[in-house]
């Protein structure tokens, strides 16, 4: 699923849709340049699971959780830790009991799930407020969420 969202208003709704689309156990890999949104993603998430808390990037703490909502964020960021995520235990946050929402994922390498959603955002060359977003589902659980989220396409957010 591709979508080109405008602004931070357009990626947060999009972002809270894919919040009220999650299930326990649910992991989203979020890719993108640095500034492309990958926080401005999470905070939506984190609207649409119900929690009203600000949301900081977890670059120097590597993982944040918020338990406020209808089910727990863990919010990773794997930037500085590349290349030695297999000692951080991360497998025990995706297996959870809630949703885990991984900014660089793709530098988890051979530490990737099996099962999750990839998002990437780009941004585009013309308009610095644009971002071309792509959602994948990757294995059974992370084809099934994205198939939530598209059937989410029109509902209240």
């Amino acid at each position: 699923m591709n979508v080109s969202v405008a602004n931070l208003l357009e990626t947060e709704a999009l972002a809270i849709r894919i919040g009220h689309a999650a299930l326990a156990g649910d992991v989203i890999l979020l890719s993108g340049d640095l500034g492309a949104g990958k926080t401005t993603m999470t905070k939506g998430i984190a609207l649409g699971l119900g929690i009203e808390r600000m949301i900081k990037s977890p670059t120097y703490t590597i993982v944040r959780e918020y338990q406020s909502g209808r089910l727990p964020l863990y919010h990773m960021d794997v930037y500085r830790v590349a290349g030695q995520t297999e000692e951080l235990g991360l497998e025990e946050y995706f297996e959870g009991d809630g949703l885990s929402v991984v900014e660089w994922g793709k530098l988890l390498e051979d530490d990737i799930p099996e099962e999750y959603l990839s998002i990437t955002l780009e941004k585009d060359a013309d308009n610095e407020e644009t971002r071309l977003i792509s959602l994948i589902g990757v294995g059974k659980s992370g084809l099934a969420f994205l198939e939530r989220i598209e059937k989410s396409k029109g509902e209240k957010e």
